[in-house]
């Protein structure tokens, strides 16, 4: 999925693949979406494909398939959004829920980040670069957010390792943000001059 994803009144976007997660659940009253965060994920670790983030993010994953599976086939863990190697977009919760993808975590002195982030997972990890494909998909999808969430605005886009220093590391150290940073501002112009299609 190379094309540029809409966002629905549901909070689902349209030509996302949709994975419904059972873990979320409703944002404070008094929060709005002010910040997006990127991480990462491969299952097993350093391996790509075979569906494991979804069964995870469903609490199917089989703690028999893979030792690793083992440590972590308790938790209880979504995020919104799932973006694959070849740019394939899955959603899990709708961006007007809570997903739990931060853990805990803290960003300008604000405590508790999902209940005002979005949560954006690449398929991906510390020692491999990120596609081509995927920088694409997930620059349309902060367009689309940035265009949407007032208080959203491209400093307002982080990684897991911003707000959990210390104890995450994810999208790691070879995703290119200041190349993420240049195609977002690209789209983001082309939005406001009417260049959307």
């Amino acid at each position: 999925m190379l094309g540029c994803p809409r966002l629905e009144p549901s909070g689902w976007f349209s030509g996302a693949q949709e994975v419904l997660s059972p873990n979320f659940d409703l944002r404070p009253d008094d929060s709005e979406i002010e910040l997006v965060v990127v991480h990462a994920i491969s299952l097993p670790p350093g391996e790509f494909g075979g569906g494991h983030v979804d069964r995870l993010f469903q609490n199917r994953l089989d703690p028999l398939m893979h030792p690793y599976f083992q440590s972590i086939g308790g938790l209880k863990v979504s995020a919104h959004l799932l973006i694959e190697r070849a740019g394939v977009l899955k959603q899990f919760v709708s961006l007007d829920n809570r997903a739990w993808h931060c853990g805990v975590s803290e960003f300008a002195g604000r405590a508790a980040c999902n209940d005002f982030s979005i949560g954006i997972e690449l398929e991906g990890c510390d020692e491999q670069p990120f596609t081509p494909e995927q920088y694409e998909v997930l620059t349309n999808i902060l367009a689309e957010l940035c265009a949407h969430y007032q208080a959203l605005n491209p400093a307002h886009i982080v990684g897991h390792c911003d707000i959990a220093p210390g104890r995450k590391t994810d999208p790691g150290p070879l995703f290119e943000w200041q190349m993420m940073r240049d195609l977002l501002h690209e789209k983001l112009h082309l939005s406001n001059c009417g260049g959307r299609q």
